[in-house]
């Protein structure tokens, strides 16, 4: 009795038999799927950052956390007894959680943007 993968995760499931083959520990195969690639991060900083050299501001972590949760998320989906991810993921949620409540007390417009820039709120 086969399993059935949604289509969209099957690159992923490729990537992870490859790895496999090459021999890498399974550690090492989930840190390096669920990193954030540097052209991808990079990106995500240039679009919410307020200057140039902006690395640190508010809007830019929570776009960060919010990739990062994502794929967190995808992979959870597909490990669900993965428990020591688990806890990382709602440490990831709490911190862009506290994140969001201070740019919320700051300044309300920069909230309302970065909300509707990631689709956090429904």
């Amino acid at each position: 009795m086969g399993v059935t993968v949604a289509p969209e995760r099957e690159p992923v499931l490729e990537w992870l038999k490859v790895q496999e083959r090459r021999g890498k520990s399974a550690r090492r195969r989930a840190r390096d799927l669920l990193a954030v690639d540097r052209e991808k991060k990079e990106s995500l900083i240039s679009t919410h950052s307020l200057h140039k050299a902006d690395t640190g501001s508010p809007e830019v972590q929570v776009a960060l956390l919010t990739e990062r949760i994502n794929r967190l998320t995808e992979h959870l989906k597909l490990h669900q007894h993965d428990h020591h991810s688990r806890r990382g993921l709602l440490k990831m949620v709490g911190q862009r959680r506290r994140q969001l409540t201070y740019l919320n007390q700051q300044d309300v417009q920069r909230y309302r943007s970065i909300i509707s820039k990631l689709g956090l709120r429904k």
